[in-house]
């Protein structure tokens, strides 16, 4: 028993905001913050990014994604085994998102959610492949959604909080789902994981119960989680190695995209060549889960992915955490 992504799908907010339009909101907030025009764009590569409706919850987002597979593949929302959600945001704390996007699909099936920041969706991908091939489900559908722009930080208390503020910035909202099946012909080839728990302080965003009932401010050091991923590439190129696969054999590289200079960086680390890359980044943001579902569809939609392409899907995550999945499409 093998299992295979079937398709991939997103659905993607008419909501625009340009970058320029981040950066006066950002300084009508700190009239005495300086901040140079353009450096959002300059620093990550953004042009603009997409924003969800205010009323908008990750689950109808994922519904929405989730409906476009369905529909394009013709699978009745009864004959899902098992969802899994895998956004780092919720509609709430109890109960699992999983089970509202599930009742807006109309699904039966037994659900929870996955959580693992930006690499909730690679580690989606490697329990569905477990449950497939044990055979305890046959047909599993993986949504993720994020409703990240609303995280970001207008307001600052200290102009020395610039720096750890300006990623919130540069965010996007976005919906997906991936179909995963059994199969007889191998899908998904193999996956790997690795993690230094040790830097998660990196990039962090407190909920209310952690913060005396307060939501934290999204806070991320960019230096300090580059750093928080020393020895993971290594580890990456060796698990590569470990399959009997080199990146020069990929058909397809998808890989996280936070901002288009750490997207080169991680390029370096997987030794993939930046032009192979489907960008997403600034004509979207970072929609963090999403990045690679939508790296996906973008290759189905443009006719850049075709049967029996291989694929490489590598994620490098706050946390830190570091991983992919290798699969024949």
């Amino acid at each position: 028993m093998h299992s295979s992504i079937v398709h991939a799908a997103v659905h993607v907010p008419a909501g625009r905001q340009s970058a320029a339009e981040a950066e006066d909101r950002f300084r009508e907030g700190n009239p005495g913050v300086p901040m140079s025009r353009g450096v959002l764009q300059h620093m990550y590569g953004l042009l603009e990014r997409t924003v969800a409706p205010a009323a908008d919850q990750p689950s109808d987002l994922a519904a929405r994604a989730a409906r476009t597979v369905l529909e394009e593949t013709g699978t009745d929302p009864l004959d899902v085994d098992l969802l899994l959600f895998a956004g780092i945001l919720a509609d709430m704390e109890e109960p699992a998102t999983a089970h509202v996007v599930a009742d807006k699909l109309g699904l039966r099936s037994p659900v929870f959610d996955v959580k693992n920041a930006c690499n909730g969706v690679l580690n989606a991908l490697e329990i569905a492949d477990a449950f497939i091939r044990s055979g305890q489900y046959r047909r599993i559908l993986v949504t993720t959604a994020e409703v990240s722009t609303r995280e970001s930080r207008w307001v600052i208390d200290d102009p020395a909080d610039v720096i750890t503020a300006l990623p919130s910035l540069s965010t996007g909202d976005l919906g997906s789902a991936l179909l995963v099946e059994a199969s007889e012909r191998p899908g998904i080839i193999g996956s790997r994981f690795f993690a230094n728990s040790a830097g998660w302080q990196a990039a962090t965003l407190p909920n209310p119960y952690a913060n005396h009932r307060t939501l934290g401010h999204l806070r991320i050091d960019s230096g300090q989680l580059v750093n928080s991923f020393g020895g993971l590439p290594e580890k990456v190129r060796g698990g590569l190695h470990d399959l009997g696969v080199k990146a020069g054999d990929l058909d397809l590289v998808c890989i996280h995209q936070p901002s288009v200079a750490f997207t080169r960086v991680a390029c370096e680390w997987v030794g993939v060549d930046p032009d192979r890359i489907l960008s997403t980044f600034p004509a979207h943001g970072n929609v963090a889960t999403n990045t690679l579902p939508l790296q996906l569809a973008t290759a189905v939609r443009t006719d850049r992915l075709r049967r029996g392409d291989l694929v490489g899907l590598f994620g490098f995550a706050s946390g830190a955490s570091a991983g992919f999945v290798i699969c024949e499409w």
